[in-house]
């Protein structure tokens, strides 16, 4: 039986899974874990990071709109 959305979704993705969803290269994805844009759902004991899609984008959200409240008006 194939798997539903919310379920494909609570799963957790290597960074390489998360950053082809998301059309970026796995090193840009575990550099903005590294300067801290966002944080990895898990860390393992072996040090790499797990991601779940629904944490990530929510993350992300967050940040656009941080973004976009720190623009200053445009003339």
């Amino acid at each position: 039986m194939p798997e539903s959305p919310r379920e494909r979704r609570e799963k957790l993705l290597t960074t390489a899974q998360a950053a082809e969803y998301f059309g970026v290269d796995r090193r840009t994805l575990a550099r903005y874990a590294r300067t801290g844009l966002v944080k990895p759902t898990v860390v393992l004991p072996s040090g790499h990071l797990r991601w779940s899609l629904e944490d990530i984008e929510r993350q992300l959200a967050e940040f656009r709109a941080r973004q976009n409240h720190e623009d200053p008006p445009e003339d």
